[in-house]
């Protein structure tokens, strides 16, 4: 795939979602933090309602502290993992209290040096939280990349580091919010919406849904 269609594959994008978010629901880096390690093997729309419950309670490293685990599982019960992802929270805030003065991070490594943090979770911090022009990689975005053409790889970090050096630089910021949700909404991993795509006629997937229409 050349520069000039992943230019377009992009314009596209843009012009159906001219400004694209996250659909976690936050309104401070540490929440954000917290609702991107929730949703590790979770949907978005079961962590928003956990922490709907959460953060008028608890939405700063003290106060999660002061809940305790036992306390913060009953926030989070309904989310899968939430044994291990509780005590890596409880785990977190200690380190942002004792090390970073109760904020988040701003670089990789650090961010990468809190439990229950790798580098997709990173990606999206950096993304999301501080603008950096990071493409968190995950199942919507590696499956999006590969079908299309846009960044093949055969690991997640492979789909990264290839769409961040082939992503033209006006389309990196916001690349990874069009990618999660053109995954999530229309190239699903089960029936595509190839019909309705905006990139149909651009994309490389050799299995294309046909247009039941006609």
């Amino acid at each position: 795939m050349n520069r000039q269609i992943r230019t377009d594959i992009y314009s596209r994008l843009r012009e159906k979602i001219p400004k694209p978010e996250t659909e976690l629901n936050y309104i401070n880096p540490f929440e954000l933090l917290i609702a991107v390690i929730l949703s590790a093997q979770a949907t978005d729309i079961s962590v928003n309602k956990a922490t709907a419950l959460l953060y008028p309670i608890a939405n700063t490293p003290q106060k999660i502290l002061d809940l305790g685990v036992k306390k913060l599982k009953t926030y989070i019960k309904t989310i899968g993992l939430y044994n291990s992802k509780a005590e890596n929270i409880i785990k977190t805030c200690r380190i942002l209290l004792e090390r970073f003065d109760g904020e988040v991070p701003q670089t990789r490594d650090e961010l990468e040096s809190l439990p229950g943090v790798g580098r997709k979770t990173a990606n999206v911090i950096l993304n999301t939280a501080f603008g950096e022009p990071t493409i968190a990689v995950d199942t919507h975005i590696f499956r999006v990349s590969n079908r299309t053409g846009l960044a093949k790889g055969r690991t997640p970090l492979e789909v990264e580091k290839r769409l961040v050096k082939l992503t033209p630089d006006e389309f990196r910021k916001d690349a990874h919010h069009w990618l999660i949700l053109h995954g999530r909404y229309t190239c699903k991993a089960r029936k595509p919406e190839c019909p309705s795509c905006v990139i149909r006629d651009l994309c490389e997937y050799r299995h294309k849904t046909p247009d039941t229409k006609h």
